[in-house]
């Protein structure tokens, strides 16, 4: 199998600094509201699996730079992502399982959950393209930088300015 195709390489150099930036925030968002965020059972899990998700994306975006066969770039980024999915499936059971005063309700609360777990799942898609040969997997990384970003905003807006309400 080929390496990817250079054409690739501002688009995950780009998001390799984005995603560190954004990793960057999310763990000051979480110590500036340290006290606060840890009143809460579901928000450090919820603030890992956005860090997870964020670093899966760094992961992905600097292995995709590594001049390497797109099989060991699909295997690498496989096991980020199942990694990564291990840890939103933490975090969707510490909301589940958190105390009903704290729970948010059920429709916020599989949104939110689902949300989580598609950040995930177009890296796992795209992964398993590439090792079958397919050349849309390098799209369906793409896919899931692009979610993991919007979510990633979403979370350090929750953890900086919803947090405080």
């Amino acid at each position: 199998m080929a390496p990817l195709d250079p054409a690739w390489t501002g688009f995950f150099s780009a998001a390799a600094g984005a995603a560190a930036t954004l990793v960057g925030l999310i763990i000051v968002a979480v110590s500036v509201n340290l006290q606060r965020i840890l009143a809460f059972q579901q928000l450090p899990s919820r603030a890992g699996a956005g860090i997870g998700t964020l670093v899966l994306n760094l992961a992905a975006s600097m292995a995709a730079l590594v001049p390497q066969p797109a099989a060991a770039l699909a295997a690498e980024v496989a096991g980020f992502a199942a990694g990564t999915w291990l840890v939103a499936l933490w975090a969707a059971r510490q909301m589940l399982v958190a105390p009903a005063q704290e729970r948010r309700p059920l429709p916020e609360l599989m949104i939110t959950i689902g949300l989580g777990q598609c950040q995930v799942l177009p890296f796992l898609i795209g992964s398993a393209a590439m090792l079958a040969g397919h050349g849309s997997g390098v799209y369906w990384i793409a896919a899931g930088v692009v979610a993991t970003f919007a979510a990633a905003v979403f979370n350090a807006w929750v953890l900086l300015v919803e947090i405080m309400r």
